[in-house]
């Protein structure tokens, strides 16, 4: 490895967690010459990921709406390159990036080897389709925006058919797993139903869709505290969707879904979002201890238990607390550890000892679209605030404002909702293409 007076601090992943850690260091070392920092991410543009099943039904458009790393990068003080993570040698400090391709499958940049002094793993969590048989094949995900916008057009396709041919019989979609990502994305479902009549799609309203939402355990939002999910099914069952709890799914064909009573759910869309776990590269990659999820196993400073040189945080991070609960995967995780993970690199640069890192659960809101938004607040560790309504939805809109903040700053980030609110006023309220 050749000799560098200047720390380089490579960080893997461009999710909230990996962007707001890029930002913070970009502005601490900006103006110094004791380090340096690269940001790789295998997309050129960074979307709030709680915000994909907005993506998906065309609230949200990536072009417009996203943050280019390229030049977030050039106004904040870092480096960025594009780049998948492949191969890790902790021995010689040396990761491995695949090869850049283009459409048609040439070679743009070759396969290529980055040297670190630190390194950063904050690459996010993907779907777990736990093995089970034609998921893969036949099921959509939005674990990122291209799956995202994917299925977006899927969708408009979709409905482009019932108008052109003006069927009776609705669009059925079937979503497997009902967490936050997968009822919320159900609501937009219905969100979009509402708003293509005012684009010419006349004969298209809510009867026109039918959603099934699958859940394996006994109810929906099973992380969060019963009254959210009665709340949250009573919003849910209003627009129409069928909700099935403690149902498994036994394999997905073309045409649906089997489940274990023997049933056969038929679906025109099968959208799978149940389960979660870390991408296959990170299984035991250079050695480091992994959980069967292929979390990296941190110590309480959140550097990887075998390496001190290497930090791991948001989704891929399994960090045990008090009581041996693990952080769980959040958007609010992934910004409290790029918080400690910051301060603690800072004091690795100076000599300084680690800080253990300690999570804070504020709560969960749940968003249904425009229709409502429900959620609990925690206060003084042991206390719960249920909200819900405009309350909820103004809340809900707030965690995204500080993800903005932490990346902006607070006069860009004003600026940006005015720019969001004229927007709103002038571009079409769904994606139509």
């Amino acid at each position: 490895m050749t000799h560098r007076a200047t720390t380089r601090i490579v960080i893997v992943g461009g999710g909230a967690g990996g962007l707001e850690l890029a930002t913070k260091l970009g502005h601490a070392y900006r103006k110094s010459t004791s380090a340096s920092v690269l940001l790789l991410d295998k997309h050129p543009f960074h979307v709030w990921k709680p915000l994909f099943h907005e993506v998906a039904s065309g609230s949200l458009d990536v072009d417009m709406d996203g943050i280019d790393f390229r030049s977030h990068a050039a106004n904040h003080g870092f480096e960025f390159q594009l780049g998948s993570l492949t191969g890790l040698n902790r021995t010689n400090k040396i990761i491995t990036l695949d090869a850049i391709c283009d459409e048609d499958g040439g070679v743009l940049i070759p396969e290529r080897e980055i040297e670190y002094d630190i390194l950063v793993l904050a690459i996010g969590s993907i779907t777990n389709d736990f093995g089970i048989p034609g998921v893969r094949e036949h099921c959509l995900t939005i674990d990122d925006t291209h799956e995202a916008e994917r299925f977006h057009k899927g969708l408009l396709n979709q409905f482009l058919k019932i108008k052109a041919q003006k069927k009776d019989a609705p669009l059925t979609i079937t979503i497997v797993g009902a967490g936050a990502t997968g009822v919320e994305l159900t609501a937009e479902l219905y969100k979009v139903a509402d708003y293509l009549r005012v684009y010419g799609f006349q004969n298209i309203d809510r009867s026109s869709l039918r959603v099934n939402l699958v859940e394996a355990s006994e109810r929906i939002l099973s992380a969060l505290p019963h009254r959210i999910s009665e709340m949250a099914g009573g919003v849910l069952e209003e627009l129409g969707v069928q909700i099935l709890v403690q149902t498994q799914v036994q394999g997905v064909g073309a045409t649906g879904v089997f489940v274990d009573d023997g049933a056969f759910l038929p679906s025109d869309i099968t959208v799978w979002c149940a389960g979660v776990k870390c991408q296959d590269v990170l299984d035991q990659i250079g050695g480091l201890s992994t959980t069967g999820r292929h979390q990296i196993i941190v110590r309480p400073t959140l550097q990887a238990q075998d390496d001190p040189s290497i930090y791991a945080l948001g989704d891929c991070a399994a960090c045990e607390q008090e009581g041996g609960q693990f952080v769980p995967p959040r958007a609010q995780s992934a910004h409290q550890m790029a918080t400690s993970v910051a301060a603690n690199i800072r004091r690795h640069i100076n000599g300084k000892p680690q800080k253990a890192f300690r999570y804070r659960d504020h709560g969960s809101l749940v968003s249904f679209a425009e229709y409502s938004s429900v959620g609990v607040l925690s206060y003084m560790t042991k206390h719960r605030l249920f909200v819900e309504g405009s309350i909820a939805k103004y809340l809900y809109i707030s965690l995204y404002r500080l993800h903005q903040i932490a990346l902006h700053g607070y006069i860009n980030t004003a600026l940006t909702m005015i720019v969001g609110r004229i927007n709103r006023k002038l571009r079409p309220r769904l994606k139509l293409h």
